[in-house]
């Protein structure tokens, strides 16, 4: 294979047996037993043991974890008793004959194996090192595949790659702008972008028909586990498409990705529900399926009940909603609690209750109902002697948003060896801020269902837009686009963005549509995301090679740093006296040129 290596690890097997093999990496661990000493040596693929006897190999007493070294011997059986099943080729071992030190390591910040449980700023501040942990590896190894199948699945489907600008004006999407003060133009700025989504669309008008990127997108936000200021989306975009025929495409990308990644095939096609209908079961635009406890109308149940409690909510134009948590001994303090969470999450209060074997309920509030009442809930909550139900009353969002979060809370799975997509679709075109303006739902250029509906009730008017969820997670969103000017403006004037206002942040967008812009719909799907889940990783950052911490920041490179004054007066930029005071109490030197380059 090379001067250094004819197998990686992982290759190294019965068809090898008693061959002459070159393996290199670095060592794992070193183990020393009465002159014979034992080392695991570890590629990017895998860990091999070495064993060196040395007399023949006298260098083996110098070896220290995280050596990088090279091995030259003859693969054998272990003996019996000493494999190790933990490891694939854990009956086998290279009998070392050849043992160089290619490069010595200093000590190390912490362990690099998958026990250890270092802080996460250190590990982001020696990565390199991170990266070198099995369990890592095998992340940034899934990432490749997953991002494999994806590009060998839409060649196969007459997709092509186009890469877009990273140097963008600004577009509303929902997060700031990440700004770039142009040196050639000063004042002015590029944005990077929080998504190719006007230059996908231009290239549906300039007849690609089939389009898709694997794209670096940047949004001025906070992070979270599942969220990063800069991110990776597998992009697409179809001419001439419908609903249908993004669904028929991204079904077949991920179900590819699946099938590399967990080795299962996924039953196709995926199911869908309404973004109505995942509110009002769920409690969210994001539900998990991979278990029950469906928020479940219950205002039937209690339309004549005399317990103030739902009879006041009832009257008020309000629900009575619950969920059946199944069969559970709760403490009374742990009842409270819930209680308590109810609350924090905006209800009046909750009411819990136990089914008895009479059919009957343990509950604080038994005895203000009849027994026709309760049997009704049970009945419609297909409960069992033993189940608890919780229920809420008052308003209906409210009611099934409470329900879905202590839902989430109860009954969330601990693994993601489950997975359970599903389509949410007919979001509505707008959504209402606290002040009363509206926003789009998703972006602007979303079409809806009907221009005369958006126009005449914008707050109830539905687009033809749609999201991925696997467990919980959103994976992407997407919609058919609008492709006519007069449908464009129309949203925008909707949204109350004046003629003027929308040429001087549009116009060039706006005067590609009147150019035989064909119906076009595209999709985004989070790569970060579907990796992280289908590696059964919490957090996004344990797949992504080089992330940034919870604040921005990179412990690794120090980014985001200051800057000396030049930079900064030849890109006709300077602080303010906020911005001056936060960097003096931060003590950072300035970095970058401290003169002109070339001179």
């Amino acid at each position: 294979m090379t001067a250094y290596r004819s197998h990686f690890a992982d290759e190294l097997g019965p068809d090898q047996l008693d061959q002459h093999v070159k393996v290199a990496g670095w060592v794992a661990r070193v183990r020393d037993l009465g002159g014979i000493s034992f080392f695991d040596l570890r590629d990017g693929r895998g860990i091999v043991q070495v064993v060196v006897d040395p007399a023949v190999v006298p260098s083996a007493s110098d070896l220290r974890m995280e050596y990088c070294v090279r091995v030259e011997g003859t693969l054998r059986r272990r003996p019996a008793g000493t494999e190790n099943p933990d490891l694939p080729t854990g009956d086998f071992e290279v009998e070392a004959g050849v043992l160089e030190v290619l490069s010595r390591a200093a000590p190390l910040p912490f362990m690099i194996d998958d026990r250890s449980h270092s802080e996460e700023r250190i590990r982001l501040e020696y990565r390199y090192l991170d990266l070198r942990r099995p369990r890592m590896a095998a992340n940034l190894r899934a990432r490749s595949r997953c991002i494999s199948a994806i590009r060998r699945t839409l060649d196969h489907l007459g997709f092509l790659d186009v890469e877009t600008p990273t140097l963008v004006n600004s577009t509303p999407e929902g997060a700031r702008d990440f700004l770039v003060p142009s040196r050639l133009r000063p004042g002015r700025f590029y944005a990077l972008p929080q998504s190719p989504q006007l230059f996908k669309q231009l290239l549906m008008v300039a007849g690609v028909e089939r389009y898709y990127q694997i794209a670096r997108c940047y949004r001025d936000e906070d992070t979270r586990a599942d969220r990063q200021i800069e991110f990776t989306q597998l992009d697409l975009e179809g001419s001439f498409w419908e609903r249908e025929d993004v669904f028929a495409a991204i079904e077949r990308v991920v179900a590819a990705v699946v099938r590399d990644l967990r080795g299962i095939e996924l039953p196709l096609p995926l199911p869908r529900i309404t973004y109505d209908e995942a509110l009002a079961r769920y409690g969210t635009d994001k539900p998990d399926l991979r278990f029950g406890m469906d928020v479940t109308e219950l205002s039937d149940a209690f339309s004549g009940t005399g317990f103030r409690g739902f009879g006041g909510a009832l009257d008020a134009g309000g629900v009575v909603r619950g969920i059946n948590a199944g069969p559970m001994s709760p403490s009374r303090a742990e009842l409270d609690g819930l209680v308590g969470r109810a609350r924090e999450l905006g209800a009046a209060g909750l009411v819990w209750a136990v089914v008895n074997e009479d059919g009957g309920w343990r509950s604080p509030v038994a005895k203000f109902l009849d027994s026709a009442e309760m049997a009704e809930a049970t009945r419609i909550l297909d409960a069992s002697p033993g189940d608890l139900l919780l229920l809420v009353a008052g308003g209906a969002a409210m009611a099934s948003s409470v329900l879905g979060a202590i839902r989430l809370e109860l009954g969330r799975p601990g693994s993601h060896e489950e997975l359970r997509f599903v389509w949410i679709v007919d979001f509505p075109v707008f959504e209402t801020t606290e002040g009363g303006d509206l926003v789009p739902s998703h972006h602007p250029f979303t079409a809806p269902v009907s221009v005369e509906e958006m126009r005449e009730r914008p707050e109830t008017a539905v687009a033809q837009a749609y999201d991925l969820v696997l467990n919980g997670s959103e994976l992407g969103s997407g919609s058919v686009r609008i492709h006519d000017p007069d449908t464009q403006r129309a949203v925008f004037e909707t949204l109350g963005i004046s003629d003027e206002e929308a040429e001087s942040r549009f116009g060039w967008f706006l005067e590609a549509l009147a150019y035989g812009t064909p119906p076009h719909a595209g999709f985004a799907v989070g790569i970060d995301r579907l990796v992280a889940i289908l590696q059964n990783e919490a957090s996004i950052r344990e797949v992504i090679p080089f992330p940034k911490t919870q604040s921005g920041a990179d412990p690794l490179t120090t980014a985001p740093t200051r800057v000396v004054d030049d930079h900064l007066e030849e890109l006709g930029l300077d602080l303010t006296a906020t911005a001056k005071a936060a960097l003096a109490a931060t003590d950072q030197p300035p970095t970058g040129p401290s003169e002109p380059a070339g001179s």
